[in-house]
């Protein structure tokens, strides 16, 4: 990969990663209501998740759902109906100090990890990432990609689960900590469109 070359993938990685998106909106919510010391893991989660998918994208998994599209179909409907049911989860969330250890919990890092598989946006970035940057190079061209969008997808993707915490004092109270995960239910809805939008 040449410097110019590095340098565009790098402004890529940064974009895709700190634009709003299913992880970034989650990770904002787990910040306004976890925290950000409990949101680490689901910050880790993604950024080694998201890694683990890019290598095997890189590695041959985007040409295997070319040649069987049926399967990357069946992916991205199961994507988008957990990603209805982390919006419904979200939204019943409560306000910080009311909330017991039943109420909600922030995810996991296994959970974050396994969830980029059924992410549309991750999909379409990682699927970018290689067909534009990385086409047709070997096992260290998709290693050192792989590196170096991890490396600038866990500050990005960090930063949002900061801004939510700065805001959980100001959430403390009930009614804008109800509005806030309501409001982040519908974002998380509305960034399937594109998913619907898809042909």
């Amino acid at each position: 990969m040449s410097g110019e070359v590095l340098l565009a993938f790098c402004l890529f990685a940064c974009v895709s990663s700190v634009t709003p998106g299913p992880n970034n909106l989650m990770v904002l919510a787990s910040g306004v209501n976890h925290g950000f010391r409990a949101s680490i893991p689901h910050v880790l989660g993604i950024g080694i998740g998201f890694g683990v998918m890019l290598v095997a994208v890189g590695l041959g998994l985007g040409q295997l759902f070319e040649r069987w599209p049926l399967a990357y179909e069946l992916l991205k409907w199961l994507g988008a109906a957990y990603l209805v049911y982390l919006a419904w989860a979200i939204a019943r969330s409560g306000a910080p100090e009311l909330q017991s250890s039943k109420s909600g919990r922030p995810m996991t890092f296994l959970e974050a990890a396994a969830f980029q598989w059924v992410n549309p946006k991750a999909w379409i970035m990682a699927v970018g990432a290689f067909s534009t940057y990385v086409p047709g190079h070997g096992l260290w061209a998709v290693l050192l990609a792989t590196g170096v969008f991890v490396m600038i997808n866990i500050p990005s993707v960090s930063l949002w689960a900061w801004c939510g915490s700065a805001l959980r004092a100001w959430m403390a109270v009930g009614v804008r900590q109800r509005l806030f995960n309501l409001g982040m239910a519908l974002l998380l809805l509305l960034s399937l469109v594109p998913l619907f939008l898809e042909r």
